[in-house]
C-alpha cells in the first residue's frame, strides 16, 4: 500500500511548491517537482504508477518514497511513444510532455549520439519538443494521449502536466487543445517557482506565465470512451449567432478604407445569414447606421464610414 507521510499535505485544486523536494535531477530543465506526483498517489493511491517520458526519474524517486513500484520510459532510453508499444495496462499514468518548443530535450539534455548508438534510432527525428510547428505539435500530443489512456485498465487514471506557451502575442495553450478521454475528473492549478524566465524583465504587454495545469482523467468504460476534442473554425461575422446589427455594419466598414456607399454594404450583407433571416434586411442596415451617430458617420451623398476614434 502507498506510504503516507507525516508531511503528507492535503491535495487541492491550488497546489503550490516552493520548496522543490528530492527525487529527480533538479539540472534537468523542465523537471517537476516529486511532491507533485507524491501528493497524487497519496490522494489516489495507485499500486503502480506509470512515466512514458520520464525525463530525469522524478516519478521513479516519487514513487519509491510513496512505496509503490513504478514503470519508467523514455525517448533517451529506448522507448518512442508514437511508435513503442505500451507493455503495460498501467492503473496511473503520470505524463508531463514538453510544452512545445521551449526546452528542446534531444541533444540538449543528453546526447543524441548515444541514444542513436544504443537503442539505433536518432531522437531527434521523434522529439515532440522538436516539432517546429504548433498544430503538428498538439496532432502528436494528442495521438501520444489517446495511446496513453487506451492503455489504462478500466477505473484508470491519467495525471497530465501541462503548461501553457507564449509567443508573439499569441497564447498557445495545451490545456486548451489537448484532446480530454474519459471522465474529466479534476483540473489542478500548480504555482510555479524557479523558473527561467523568472530572471527575465519583460516589456510591453507581456503578462509573465507562473502557472501550469494537472490534468486528472479517468477511464470508466473499456470500449466507449467519451471524448472532448478542441475544435478551431473561422466564422464569418455576418454569419454569427449573437452579433448584432451593428457588430455586422461595423465590421463591414472596418474593412474598408473609407467611405462607402449604401449599395456596397447592401452587396457585402446580403449573402449571408444575417440578412436572410430578415426580410427588412436594408432597411434594418439604414435604421442600424441612422440609430447609432456616435458609431458612424454619414458624410452625405449616401456615403457611410465608420467612427473609428469610439472605444
Amino acid at each position: 500500500m502507498p506510504f503516507k507521510s507525516e508531511s503528507y499535505r492535503p491535495l487541492t485544486s491550488i497546489v503550490s511548491y516552493p520548496e522543490r523536494g528530492s527525487g529527480g535531477d533538479n539540472r534537468y530543465r523542465g523537471n517537476c517537482s516529486p511532491k507533485l506526483i507524491e501528493d497524487l498517489i497519496a490522494f489516489f493511491k495507485p499500486e503502480e504508477i506509470c512515466d512514458y517520458m520520464c525525463g530525469s526519474g522524478t516519478t521513479k524517486a516519487a514513487a519509491q518514497k510513496s512505496g509503490i513500484r513504478s514503470h519508467l520510459y523514455d525517448l533517451h532510453s529506448g522507448f518512442d511513444i508514437m511508435n513503442c508499444d505500451i507493455p503495460e495496462r498501467p492503473e496511473f499514468i503520470f505524463w508531463h510532455p514538453p510544452y512545445w518548443d521551449i526546452i528542446k530535450y534531444s541533444d540538449v539534455m543528453y546526447k543524441a549520439s548515444d541514444v542513436q548508438q544504443k537503442y539505433g534510432y536518432d531522437p531527434t527525428k521523434l522529439d515532440l519538443s522538436r516539432i517546429p510547428d504548433w498544430e503538428r505539435f498538439v496532432q502528436a500530443m494528442n495521438y501520444a494521449m489517446m495511446k496513453q489512456f487506451s492503455a489504462l485498465e478500466k477505473g484508470g487514471r491519467m495525471a497530465v502536466l501541462m503548461g501553457d506557451i507564449k509567443k508573439k502575442g499569441k497564447l498557445y495553450s495545451m490545456i486548451a487543445e489537448i484532446v480530454k478521454p474519459g471522465t474529466l475528473e479534476n483540473i489542478i492549478i500548480k504555482a510555479q517557482h524557479n523558473c527561467f524566465s523568472d530572471n527575465i524583465e519583460y516589456t510591453g504587454k507581456f503578462i509573465p506565465i507562473l502557472h501550469e495545469y494537472v490534468m486528472i482523467v479517468r477511464k470508466d468504460n473499456p470500449m466507449l470512451i467519451p471524448v472532448i476534442m478542441a475544435k478551431k473554425s473561422e466564422l464569418d461575422i455576418r454569419d454569427m449567432p449573437g452579433a448584432t446589427w451593428r457588430d455586422v455594419v461595423a465590421a463591414v466598414l472596418e474593412d474598408c478604407n473609407g467611405a462607402v456607399s449604401l449599395t456596397y454594404l447592401y452587396e457585402q450583407i446580403e449573402p449571408h445569414k444575417k440578412a436572410q433571416a430578415n426580410k427588412w434586411w436594408k432597411e434594418k442596415i439604414r435604421q442600424t447606421l441612422q440609430c447609432n451617430p456616435a458609431h458612424f458617420v454619414h458624410d452625405g451623398r449616401g456615403m457611410w464610414s465608420l467612427n473609428r476614434g469610439v472605444a
